[in-house]
């Protein structure tokens, strides 16, 4: 194994997906039987680029509710509760929750960047207990602006102080990936904890 790095880096997580569950079909058949409508709801909502206006921040959730039901001819009763279905679909991964405090107990300060609706945002800042190890937390509905948009890296390292080449970017999206190495930052492209902790030991952050 290779002896952990004198220099403290910058690990910076994704949520979704990450440190989080992220399971869209799952949430899709939870809300709808039929397989036609499953689909329609993956194309016209979670695919639909008002979702990403969702996690922007700049499109208040009773339009992006009018609008889906608009393009969908689903009730709008009906977005709504498959919109309420996310948030508590959004659960901790175990695997990676112990490993962000292991990072932290070796010294290396943890960030978080993520894309998030408010509602999604609000609820896990009132379920979830991990919050602490992170010396900042960047959201895209809190700042409005998106991974992979170049905008949303620069705050986080300006914001929070950060050198690119000192920091090292967790996410399991290519794009935002790519986007973050465009600063020179360092990447890991997550499939799961036991890979991503490999990865970072060959960092020397463990």
């Amino acid at each position: 194994m290779r002896a952990v790095t004198e220099r403290a880096l910058n690990i910076v997580f994704d949520l979704g997906g990450v440190v989080l569950t992220w399971q869209p079909g799952a949430i899709i058949a939870s809300a709808f039987d039929d397989p036609a409508t499953r689909a329609m709801v993956r194309r016209e909502i979670l695919d639909h680029p008002d979702w990403h206006e969702l996690d922007r921040g700049t499109l208040p959730r009773l339009e992006a509710i009018r609008r889906a039901a608009q393009r969908t001819g689903l009730p709008e009763a009906a977005v709504d509760e498959f919109l309420r279905r996310v948030p508590p679909a959004l659960v901790p991964i175990p695997a990676t929750v112990e490993l962000l405090h292991r990072v932290k107990a070796a010294g290396h300060p943890l960030y978080c960047l993520s894309n998030m609706h408010e509602a999604s945002i609000d609820y896990l800042e009132r379920s979830c207990t991990f919050w602490e190890v992170f010396e900042g937390i960047v959201i895209s509905c809190r700042v409005r602006l998106c991974k992979p948009e170049a905008a949303i890296y620069r705050h986080l390292l300006e914001t929070h102080g950060l050198d690119g080449a000192d920091t090292v970017f967790v996410d399991d999206v290519d794009v935002n990936l790519t986007a973050a190495a465009a600063f020179g930052i360092r990447t890991i492209r997550f499939e799961n904890a036991a890979q991503c902790e490999r990865e970072l030991q060959a960092l020397g952050c463990l």
